[in-house]
């Protein structure tokens, strides 16, 4: 039987009504059985639910904000559909769901869980509106609600996979109807063992579908991006990109740690320890080759620029005239992970500890107030922290000109620079 593969649409995939019409075009002489199609939201969709988030959590007014994510999605629909397709009541009822849980108390407590509950929202819609355009183009495809499938510990926003139970998922529900026809389902989400919906951290379709093809044994996993596949840096920074025909596995699992948006830090993993290929390719030019990503790949040691920006640099230091000591790298890290908070540089000297972390609703203050008992701490917001694997060094300057430096750090393969705008 032909392995199942896996095709993953991003949000700047089916952003409008023409990027669905081009998705529906990719898929026409490719479809067939044994096809998994995870679908993100649709544009900046959750940005815009972050936001309804927010103006909740401080007590603002939301409801315009809500009725202007409700008609973007509409107009894609009208562009797509006839007045009286099923699709508009099913955009309604999406959207009465949406604000029956907008009602619901939050607060910083809770904060995580109701995010979780909120957020998928974007994926449903997207998910919804593309089924149904697919079909009405003459593929006949099956929706699956991606919680039936993928389950995940109680770690909101950042929920852990139970392997076991969503193996057993994919092999009893979604194998048999894959079977007989292609199946579309949503990136990002899942749910616990209670059914709470929960999210696998932000970009995490990319995620999905490597979970999918792994507990699936599928042939192939597909991202398709704006951009030829995958390059070694994002050229929307940065001048004269160089496409990577392939990539073995660690190299790509070493840009993705280092903040490479193109495809999400956890994809790589699961891929890799099933020995199923990736390809990274453009829905913008469908048949140009992209780039693979497998076990057989030569590594080509090209310099690859990285930038993470919305950083924090926290310095912390000891007060009680002692030196740096494992006890202390290990009281930060124990602070860290309660607030899943992962650490993007770390840097120690004699009497400090310095850290470079995403910036996150909620989670500095805390962070510093449970450290502040134990050391002096200061903190710097709104940086940038530029990694250079593979770097020619006489390009660094150039890296550099206007930016002020906070900390830089090298390895033989690696330079990081914390950098802010002069």
């Amino acid at each position: 039987m032909t392995k199942t593969q896996i095709y993953k649409f991003g949000g700047a995939s089916v952003k409008d009504a023409l990027a669905i019409q081009n998705l529906a075009e990719i898929l026409r002489n490719r479809l067939r059985n044994n096809f998994v199609i995870v679908v993100s939201a649709m544009g900046k969709t959750t940005n815009q639910l972050e936001t309804l988030l927010s103006l909740k959590l401080n007590g603002q007014e939301y409801s315009e904000n809500s009725a202007i994510l409700k008609e973007f999605h509409l107009e894609i629909c009208r562009a797509l559909f006839p007045d009286e397709h099923v699709i508009f009541p099913k955009i309604e009822n999406y959207f009465i769901l949406l604000h029956h849980e907008l009602n619901k108390p939050i607060s910083k407590h809770n904060y995580d869980e109701y995010y979780d509950r909120i957020i998928g929202f974007g994926e449903l819609l997207s998910s919804r509106i593309v089924m149904e355009f697919l079909c009405s183009q003459g593929m006949l495809i099956l929706w699956q609600d991606a919680r039936e499938l993928i389950s995940t510990d109680s770690d909101f926003r950042f929920a852990k996979i139970d392997w076991v139970r969503t193996r057993r998922n994919c092999q009893s529900q979604l194998k048999p109807k894959l079977e007989q026809f292609p199946v579309l389902t949503q990136g990002f989400i899942g749910a616990d063992s209670t059914g709470r919906p929960t999210t696998l951290g932000r970009e995490g379709s990319d995620f999905t579908a490597a979970i999918l093809a792994a507990s699936l044994d599928a042939g192939s996993v597909t991202i398709w991006k704006d951009v030829p596949g995958v390059l070694n840096a994002d050229p929307k920074i940065f001048k004269d990109t160089t496409l990577f025909q392939e990539l073995d596995y660690e190299q790509a699992a070493q840009m993705t740690f280092y903040g490479a948006s193109v495809i999400h830090p956890k994809t790589i993993k699961p891929l890799a320890n099933a020995g199923i290929p990736l390809f990274v390719k453009s829905f913008l030019n469908p048949n140009e080759s992209g780039t693979k990503i497998h076990s057989l790949a030569k590594t080509e040691s090209i310099p690859t620029f990285i930038l993470k920006k919305d950083q924090i640099l926290v310095s912390l230091k000891v007060t009680d005239f002692t030196f740096i000591e494992e006890k202390h790298i290990h009281l930060v890290y124990e602070q860290l992970q309660g607030l899943k908070l992962r650490v993007n540089m770390l840097q120690t000297s004699a009497i400090t500890i310095s850290i470079v972390i995403d910036s996150q609703l909620f989670k500095l203050e805390q962070l510093l107030e449970h450290l502040k008992g134990d050391f002096e701490v200061r903190y710097n917001e709104g940086l940038e922290l530029l990694t250079v694997l593979h770097p020619d060094h006489d390009t660094i300057p150039a890296l550099l000109d206007g930016f002020e430096v906070l900390i830089e750090q090298n390895t033989r393969n690696t330079i990081q620079i914390v950098r802010r705008v002069k």
